[in-house]
């Protein structure tokens, strides 16, 4: 498993902050929390997941508590609070996927891969979660690879294979 510094210290950018100020003059003066969602995705952006340090920060950016920050980020699950691989693949886990094998295709992942879920295997390129409904149910079970959010659906072992080949071929001829 990778091994990451999960605390990593942040200080925004000029670029970014100017894109802060862009983004919270959307809305209505004293309503600046309106703009969390769209600020979180472009810490993400920057910094490829959600510190502690980094929420913090955005709260004070803010003027809100950091708990309202943990909140949000830890509610939705295009959020990443913790270091991932370039290719984390994301599997539904609610009741119609489940049904027709995603946990059978979790533990696949996981045999695959070898990292448990929440993990990076040691080059970096991959890991893997659970998430919530994909709106994908006559599909299932479905993935989607986030942060691009491309999805595959009636997933087999076989096709779970094809795939973590396919994306290992593609960052070979990326480097």
């Amino acid at each position: 498993m990778l091994s990451v510094k999960e605390n990593m210290i942040v200080e925004f950018s000029t670029t970014l902050l100017d894109k802060f100020s862009e983004v919270v003059s959307r809305y209505p003066e004293g309503k600046q929390k309106s703009a969390l969602l769209p600020i979180l995705h472009l810490v993400q952006a920057e910094y490829e997941w959600l510190s502690v340090d980094a929420m913090e920060k955005v709260a004070t950016y803010l003027s809100i508590e950091p708990i309202e920050v943990f909140e949000v980020a830890t509610f939705y699950s295009m959020y990443f609070l913790q270091p991932h691989g370039k290719y984390t693949l994301e599997v539904c886990r609610t009741g119609p996927c489940c049904l027709v094998g995603a946990e059978k295709i979790m533990a696949h992942i996981e045999d695959k891969l070898g990292v448990k879920e929440g993990e990076v295997t040691d080059d970096g390129l991959f890991s893997w979660r659970g998430v919530e409904c994909l709106a994908a149910c006559g599909y299932g079970p479905v993935l989607q690879i986030g942060p691009s959010y491309t999805f595959y659906e009636q997933l087999t072992p076989e096709s779970v294979d094809q795939l973590i080949s396919d994306l290992k071929e593609k960052s070979k001829s990326e480097a």
